[in-house]
């Protein structure tokens, strides 16, 4: 009897903080899995090199998710080298500016953050669905989206761009949920409060969870392995009857 292959995932943004947690959890979990990244080639490097000295499989491949022409090349290149269809993806790339109000924000910075964040997801989704749909030939698969507790309250004076990016993900989920419903493709959102990544330095304050996190029921933050193991239930065939579901992730906020 020869045995079921190993479902093959991939991760945007993957090379820290919860994209890298969410790759090294799937692979551990029998994920053959893509470590997709942007710019930093080093870090996706040692976090495949970690998946594989555990016994996993795991490929780094760079694409910007903000270009259309790289993101059919991520789909192409992961399945190529992964030996196998795309049956999951992870849509977790994301940035922000620094922190600022709407009144000093410019148009550059909008379309930054709408490239990576909205359309950058839009276009791996609908790579996605275009693998794995039955509708196109496919035998089905799991998407989960990586939304923000900014969708829900706004982030006033921080970071409102990021957060009507993460809203437009949440829409996305619900629309393309029952979109392909019957085309044996489940779509969901972890929807993630205050978790201690590299993205609050990257927003100009690297102690910001600490800061704010006396706003949070638990009275901590969270870790990105608490997320990436939100996400690998969405993926799961636990999670088999779950589909336009955003999950908090916020320690009850």
């Amino acid at each position: 009897m020869t045995a079921e292959p190993s479902p093959v995932l991939i991760v945007t943004g993957a090379s820290r903080g919860i994209g890298a947690a969410t790759a090294q959890l799937a692979a551990a979990r029998g994920f053959r899995t893509c470590v997709n990244y942007c710019r930093q080639q080093q870090a996706a490097s040692q976090v495949v090199a970690a998946i594989q000295r555990d016994g996993g499989i795991a490929v780094a491949v760079q694409a910007d998710v903000g270009s259309e022409a790289d993101v059919v090349r991520l789909f192409d290149s992961a399945s190529e080298q992964l030996l196998g269809p795309i049956t999951a993806l992870v849509n977790n790339a994301g940035i922000v500016g620094l922190q600022s109000r709407l009144d000093s924000i410019d148009l550059a910075r909008l379309q930054r953050v709408f490239a990576t964040n909205v359309f950058g997801s839009f276009l791996c989704a609908r790579e996605a669905v275009r693998r794995m749909s039955t509708k196109h030939g496919g035998q089905g698969g799991a998407i989960v989206n990586v939304s923000s507790a900014a969708a829900r309250v706004g982030s006033p004076n921080e970071f409102i761009d990021y957060a009507a990016s993460k809203g437009a993900i949440e829409t996305l989920t619900l629309g393309l949920a029952k979109e392909v419903a019957e085309e044996k493709i489940r779509v969901n959102a972890v929807r993630p409060g205050f978790i201690y990544t590299e993205l609050h330095a990257l927003g100009g304050e690297p102690q910001r969870v600490d800061r704010v996190k006396v706003q949070v029921p638990m009275r901590r933050g969270g870790q990105p392995e608490e997320v990436a193991s939100a996400i690998l239930w969405l993926l799961s065939q636990e999670a088999s009857y779950v589909t336009g579901a955003i999950l908090d992730v916020t320690g009850g906020r």
